[in-house]
């Protein structure tokens, strides 16, 4: 990584609980390279701590759509331990292979017409929406309409802040190389266990 991983433990009674609070939700699991470089700022790991895991269990977003989101932008952004992380999940969700294959390939899902690919139409709507925030941020009209047809207004808010939730994340992993993760290749979905 490009900067020293904070210490395992918490290095001040005033961290403590911010400690506590990641290793609850991390459990059985222990802290992971993402939290040991956050806590170098115990406020700023905290809140992420609290948005991502909401992020993560209190939508109502199937699981199949919230990790094929995050696969997604994963290989659009080059972030190997996120991609590494969740297209298994993602497999595990339902997601076939073959749509996990599309999208590792990293193919355009705009030019898609919304089917093909191992890939149903409300996955092409997500993917595609996805694609719009991750690389020009700005969605056009057609693209949220379509999404909408698939998801209701509560859906299309926690896609929408899981996409930008997990932008974030995939750029702070890359950026330091958290996890000494960049030169690694991503898993090959043949490779994977689902």
């Amino acid at each position: 990584m490009r900067v020293t991983y904070a210490p395992k433990e918490p290095p001040t009674p005033e961290s403590a609980p911010v400690y506590e609070r990641i290793a609850a939700r991390r459990a059985p699991r222990p802290l992971i390279p993402l939290d040991l470089a956050l806590l170098h700022n115990p406020a700023v790991a905290d809140g992420w701590n609290s948005f991502i895991g909401a992020i993560r269990t209190q939508t109502t977003l199937e699981p199949a759509v919230r990790e094929l989101s995050i696969s997604r932008i994963a290989v659009l952004n080059h972030a190997v331990h996120e991609w590494n992380s969740h297209a298994p999940l993602a497999l595990k969700a339902g997601v076939s292979k073959k749509g996990m294959e599309t999208v590792f390939r990293g193919e355009v899902a705009g030019k898609n017409e919304g089917q093909g690919g191992g890939l149903g139409g409300k996955e092409w709507a997500v993917i595609t929406y996805t694609d719009q925030m991750t690389r020009n941020v700005e969605v056009e009209e057609h693209v949220v309409e379509a999404l909408k047809g698939h998801l209701s207004d509560r859906e299309v808010v926690e896609l929408t802040a899981t996409v930008a939730a997990y932008n974030c994340v995939s750029r702070f992993l890359v950026a330091l190389d958290v996890g000494e993760s960049n030169s690694k290749k991503m898993i090959a979905v043949k490779d994977m266990e689902v």
